[in-house]
């Protein structure tokens, strides 16, 4: 063999490590999105067990306040079959506002402010939604170093070939604000 002919082997089989590199580098980022994708459905999930529990404590109470009651379950439905971040985003705004609700009604009965299941469960919805931000704050920090790693150079020449396309984040849209606050535990 000449010395022409192992330089292009060479520069053939370092193009060809490099490659596998930047692919692998790019598969452990995907992992990672899909790997903090899967924390905040956790997080979620038990928020979304704990609501029935609170429902049927505040029935004891309430019983006649059967609508705020119904939006609450519904909104919980809703949230617990949504698929994907920006569906699941959708769902968790309107079972958040259902949830408001639900503590502004628990306001007019002092009876049921002073439960001890109340007030239990309202400390495991409030610690459940600070676990909730801040798993949703992992997982759109690995989509955006997941996006910026597809979109870098020279990763971008191939990764849309290898199937990497870019992930969406977990937006709370307009209602960021008030989604980012846990609701308020108040005796």
């Amino acid at each position: 063999m000449s010395a022409s002919t192992l330089i292009v082997i060479a520069v053939i089989v370092v193009l060809i490590v490099w490659v596998i590199s930047v692919y692998n580098g790019l598969v452990a980022m995907r992992q990672r999105v899909n790997g903090a994708f899967a924390d905040v459905d956790v997080q979620l999930r038990q928020r979304h067990d704990l609501v029935p529990n609170l429902v049927e404590t505040v029935k004891g109470y309430a019983a006649h306040e059967r609508g705020t009651l119904d939006e609450v379950v519904k909104a919980r439905n809703v949230a617990a079959a949504a698929q994907g971040p920006a569906q699941q985003a959708a769902a968790e705004n309107m079972l958040t506002g259902a949830l408001r609700q639900l503590f502004a009604l628990a306001e007019s009965y002092p009876d049921l402010k002073a439960s001890t299941n109340f007030q239990q469960l309202q400390a495991e919805l409030t610690d459940i939604e600070n676990k909730i931000a801040a798993a949703r704050r992992f997982f759109n920090n690995a989509v955006q170093e997941y996006n910026t790693g597809i979109q870098r150079f020279p990763a971008a020449l191939f990764a849309a070939a290898f199937g990497f396309v870019p992930k969406e984040f977990f937006d709370l849209g307009d209602d960021r604000k008030t989604a980012s606050q846990a609701p308020a535990v108040k005796f």
